[in-house]
């Protein structure tokens, strides 16, 4: 009995609870019309951002008559800018989230829903295709991200509230995908307080691991880090399939030679492009960047050693003709 009256009474407190909104950020209604442009939902999805695109939220015990401002979790925390701007920006919350989440405080069952994954929506779609979405889940199963970490998912690596397809189709440089891509790596391998929540491996230092690497500074601002952590793929334009550290590449040779690995995926999109428009000389990668021993062109190679014989003759001549008029 007293179980059953401890929890009708906790039943009770909760539902005397409410949330007070904080929408310091937000100044009036107004504000709201530019996001209305590009969402039916703003109203609704309100309810969630007054606490998610806060710093903190407050709790008012409507029993008890008393107030408690807390903190709100980073990680929890999404501005409207950002949703708004973002590939799911037409959405409503609730589109994915369970209706649970209109109940406040948020019951556990709802806090432990299983998230909807790229494939639940996108998969098998012809509006879709070209993103390649079955490949990709098939590549991720076989990494070492889904088979040696627990309730790993898309959204560990694309938080799906602030998601960018790439920066590359907003007309960015490489060097902008680059520094994209890696710091979605970088944001656990190099953040051990999110990083702890995934594994109970000690942190790492990614300098000390790489430390083998000559220049890191420079291998770090021009490659990507799925360049030698993942099997390359064909059928994917981005590779999912990351393999364990020992499989990495570390032979100077796979990107700084004639058959650069990164033909096949930093580059990829660029190669193509190139022998669409000027068959096999790599154009468009030797006006974005060099990788040195990579970038061939077979005739600027046949005049450079041409004019390095005809110096090397003209000498000899010069030398030879010099001995004998001395004679």
């Amino acid at each position: 009995m007293k179980k059953i009256a401890s929890i009708i009474l906790s039943l009770f407190l909760a539902s005397s609870i409410s949330l007070a909104a904080q929408s310091d950020s937000l100044e009036n209604a107004a504000d709201l019309e530019k996001y209305r442009e590009v969402n039916d939902f703003v109203d609704e999805n309100e309810s969630c951002f007054k606490c998610h695109a806060e710093t903190k939220y407050v709790l008012v015990d409507e029993f008890f008559g008393t107030e408690f401002v807390n903190s709100l979790c980073p990680d929890k925390m999404v501005t409207r800018d950002e949703y708004y701007s973002m590939v799911h920006k037409s959405f409503a919350c609730l589109d994915c989230h369970a209706y649970d989440y209109e109940e406040f405080p948020h019951p556990l069952s709802a806090r432990l829903e299983e998230p909807y994954q790229c494939i639940d929506c996108h998969g098998y779609d012809e509006n879709y295709a070209h993103f390649q979405f079955e490949d990709i889940e098939m590549e991720y199963m076989e990494s070492v991200h889904a088979e040696q970490v627990e309730n790993f998912s898309c959204w560990k690596c694309h938080d799906p509230h602030s998601y960018q397809l790439t920066v590359r189709d907003d007309g960015a440089t490489i060097k902008e995908a680059i520094a994209y891509n890696n710091d979605i790596c970088l944001s656990c391998h190099s953040d051990f307080s999110r990083f702890e929540l995934l594994t109970d491996r000690e942190e790492i230092d990614i300098l000390d691991t790489h430390d083998w690497l000559p220049n890191q500074a420079a291998h770090f601002g021009s490659v990507r880090c799925i360049e030698c952590h993942t099997s390359l793929s064909d059928s994917t334009l981005v590779a999912h399939h990351v393999q364990p550290s020992e499989l990495a590449v570390k032979k100077c040779s796979e990107c700084h030679s004639k058959n650069s690995i990164l033909m096949a995926s930093l580059y990829k999109h660029e190669a193509k492009e190139s022998r669409r428009k000027y068959g096999f000389i790599n154009g468009v990668i030797l006006n974005e960047a060099y990788v040195i021993g990579a970038n061939r062109n077979t005739t600027l190679s046949f005049i450079g050693i041409l004019l390095f014989l005809l110096t090397m003759g003209g000498i000899s001549i010069h030398i030879v003709a010099r001995i004998i008029f001395k004679k």
